[in-house]
């Protein structure tokens, strides 16, 4: 996926100005920023949900909108930050859904796509839920299987927006090492919008901060995920701290509030 000279506005608000990107093959990206700061409507805009105010998204070197609807389903999966559940449809039920893109004229699931579904549910831990009515389903659990939907469309990008948002601890570490496992093991791109700093340095390759007035900056993570590029993107001071291997983020100790 590649972005070029996009632009998105909210009014006369500039959230992303001529941002020139691209998402390989196996890397897993974090997009970074403060409330309002257009993160998830960047998200809409790669997915095709929102029309640019400027420049263009490309699928394959193709602009989006040349792209089949159907054909296109098959590229990406979108999970967007929240969901209404109006209808009482089974777990199961709702990562079937994510097959439709590769039933063509069937009217009915294979025998294949009910396979790749319990996979999927099996992965994020939910499979003992297929026959649940998802509205009696915790915040926690329900974010699973539409994690698990997301991952059953079988799409090369997945485009998540706060997908460790309403889970346990335990929960927000084993969806992000998937995550990361997909893109060292099979290759996916994964871009994603996370607010918590340290899970998402924990799997990202790289970061994309969008600073709030139209600029960004993007790389990789042990270029782009530093204090002060940090500090300015989320215009609160950041320090690193350094545990072992591992690098931890936290807000500076000395600062004072009015």
């Amino acid at each position: 996926m590649q972005t070029l000279n996009l632009s998105l506005n909210i009014g006369a608000r500039k959230l992303v100005h001529n941002l020139n990107w691209q998402v390989d093959p196996g890397q897993c990206w974090c997009v970074i920023g403060r409330n309002g700061a257009g993160k998830s409507t960047l998200l809409r805009a790669l997915v095709g949900l929102r029309q640019p105010d400027g420049g263009e998204v490309r699928m394959q070197g193709k602009p989006l909108s040349d792209w089949p609807l159907t054909a296109l389903a098959r590229e990406r999966a979108y999970l967007p930050q929240g969901r209404n559940d109006a209808f009482g449809y089974r777990a199961i039920e709702t990562v079937l859904a994510a097959r439709h893109p590769y039933q063509d004229d069937r009217y009915w699931d294979a025998e294949s796509d009910y396979q790749v579904a319990h996979a999927s549910l099996r992965a994020l831990d939910v499979e003992s839920l297929a026959e649940r009515d998802v509205r009696t389903l915790s915040g926690g659990e329900r974010q699973r299987v539409a994690i698990a939907a997301a991952l059953a469309q079988e799409a090369p990008l997945l485009l998540l927006d706060e997908p460790a948002s309403a889970l346990d601890l335990a929960h927000q570490v084993g969806v992000m090492e998937l995550l990361a496992r997909l893109c060292r093991t099979q290759q996916k791109s994964v871009v994603l919008v996370s607010h918590d700093l340290n899970l998402a340095h924990s799997v990202a390759t790289h970061a994309l901060l969008l600073m709030g007035d139209g600029g960004w900056q993007a790389g990789p993570v042990e270029e782009v995920m530093t204090a002060a590029l940090l500090s300015d993107c989320l215009g609160y001071p950041i320090d690193i701290v350094q545990h072992g291997r591992r690098r931890i983020y936290i807000p500076a100790e000395e600062t004072t509030h009015e």
